[in-house]
């Protein structure tokens, strides 16, 4: 044999094996496509439940909340149930699931009483399969909005000591008798203080103090003159307007639609289904 012949059939040889390699591979990952007729099962739909209102451009919030979200996740079922006071009632749309699974995201910003009664209730009494995330606060998420919604107010980080000691915020939120709703509000409060780098105090609209007036009060005591309010609403509403109008300077408006906001609804809903159903309650209350 010729050197020539030896090298040709060395040179089909190596073509065989690296054939053979890629036959192989192949037939693997075949293994993994499912068979003809088989689909993978769809994700459980991600249900937004808000808690309701009479003001109009609430429900125009959630809506175009929805769409942010959707548009983050394209081929995500999202639906929308309210707790009160809005069409559609929660029990409705979980009725209109059937046997479909449902991850439930309050687009609430603490724990309290609808978190802990009225969602459970209202999903048990469906009789539907469903997760409840987390509410929404306290998350960085957060106040990376609501930085966004007092600068669109008008405010200025100061940049100096001495408008820094006559700086502060009034954070606004609806109140809870639930003593767990104060304590995220005050996680929250302690997060945007050190992204403003002013005080951020905590006030309620109903059900606890300090109200929002009572807190600008105290701060312009203390020689915090520059005070503003940041808005710890989902939406618009009457809560929200008369906590505004307190505001000696720049109000800011509600978080809304924010695109921070649909990422925060994503990442409660992929924790969740992350989260053993066994443990949910657990996460719940250390969210």
């Amino acid at each position: 044999m010729t050197a020539t012949t030896r090298r040709s059939n060395a040179d089909l040889d190596g073509t065989a094996h690296l054939m053979n390699r890629i036959s192989g591979r192949s037939a693997g990952r075949l293994g993994l496509v499912p068979r003809e007729g088989a689909r993978r099962p769809a994700p459980p739909v991600l249900v937004l439940v808000a808690h309701g209102s009479r003001d109009p451009r609430a429900l125009a919030t959630v809506r175009t909340l929805m769409d942010r979200v959707r548009e983050q996740r394209p081929g995500l079922s999202v639906r929308l149930g309210h707790i009160e006071l809005n069409e559609p009632r929660l029990p409705d749309t979980l009725a209109a699931l059937g046997d479909r699974e449902a991850v439930l995201v309050p687009l609430l910003l603490s724990r309290g009483y609808h978190i802990k009664q009225d969602i459970p209730e209202m999903a048990a009494a469906a009789g539907a399969r469903t997760r409840l995330a987390a509410p929404l606060g306290p998350h960085p998420l957060l106040v990376e909005t609501l930085h966004t919604r007092l600068v669109e107010a008008g405010w200025r980080t100061p940049a100096d000591d001495a408008t820094r000691r006559t700086s502060a915020v009034v954070l606004a939120a609806a109140g809870s008798r639930d003593p767990d709703a104060a304590v995220d509000t005050g996680r929250t409060a302690r997060l945007l203080a050190a992204r403003l780098g002013v005080p951020v105090i905590p006030a309620y609209a109903s059900a606890a103090a300090p109200t929002v007036h009572d807190a600008v009060r105290s701060l312009t005591s203390r020689g915090r003159h520059r005070t503003a309010v940041a808005s710890y609403f989902t939406a618009p509403g009457r809560f929200a307007t008369e906590c505004a109008s307190a505001a000696p300077r720049a109000a800011a408006a509600p978080l809304g639609a924010h695109p921070a906001m649909a990422r925060l609804i994503l990442h409660r809903y992929d924790e969740s289904l992350a989260t053993p159903e066994t443990t949910t309650e657990r996460a719940l209350a250390s969210a």
